[in-house]
């Protein structure tokens, strides 16, 4: 028998760790991992557009993407960033649905995809997987009423404390100076994530900058006074 590789390992450690497949013994894991498909993402690839059939389910292995979705008066609001490890596209899993948003790549990256036909035998074959994609969901759309309550209730300054106080929690790295955020974001990026135009983002980085609370730089963003931003957030 070939031995697996250190890549098949790895996929089957990061699938173990997916709420989805939670409960899973190691030979369905292996089952699970062997049924995906490897895709690979280059910078900015759209992995799916908004109103597209909802018809595949991700898990990212490595990179960072971005979900959005555009209104009918043509503005963008990012509804989720995804980091490696995490499960995107869900609604496949349901079926005779479309996705909520358009997901692109934020950097070169690469993810695991199940189409909605193998992810329904998956399901059959291994009952915790459904379980799973309930709570899973119900978890989601909590997510979402959260993030649009915020969006409408909350001043701008304090909107974007908070989105860089969460993106520092998920994907910060401390260093010398402060934690700085593993993401390449832009402040477009921020602007979609809190709901405001661009210029208040630069207005706002530009201020928190002078007082010593970040340091910007391109697609770059280090929070040097953690404790000041969760006060601005009104969180502290």
């Amino acid at each position: 028998m070939k031995p697996d590789s250190s890549a098949d390992v790895y996929m089957r450690v990061l699938i173990g760790k997916i709420i989805l497949f939670r409960g899973l013994k190691p030979a369905d894991i292996k089952s699970v991992a062997e049924s995906a498909v490897k895709r690979k993402l280059d910078r900015k690839t759209c992995v799916f557009h908004q109103g597209e059939p909802a018809d595949t389910v991700y898990v990212l292995a490595n990179g960072s993407v971005k979900i959005s979705q555009t209104g009918a008066d043509g503005r963008a609001t990012v509804l989720r960033v995804v980091g490696s490890g995490e499960m995107f596209g869900c609604l496949s899993i349901f079926g005779d649905s479309t996705y909520p948003g358009t997901a692109v790549a934020l950097e070169e990256g690469s993810a695991l995809a199940w189409d909605g036909n193998t992810m329904a035998r998956l399901m059959e074959r291994h009952s915790p997987i459904a379980l799973n994609a309930l709570k899973m969901v119900v978890s989601r759309l909590h997510e979402l009423q959260t993030r649009f309550l915020e969006l409408g209730g909350e001043r701008v300054e304090c909107r974007l404390a908070d989105a860089l106080a969460r993106l520092g929690h998920r994907f910060g790295k401390k260093v010398s100076g402060g934690i700085e955020i593993e993401l390449p974001i832009s402040q477009q990026d921020l602007a979609e994530i809190i709901g405001t135009t661009i210029y208040s983002v630069s207005r706002i980085l530009s201020a928190w900058q002078r007082r010593g609370l970040v340091r910007t730089g391109r697609r770059r963003i280090l929070i040097r006074n953690s404790r000041g931003l969760t006060g601005i957030a009104g969180k502290s």
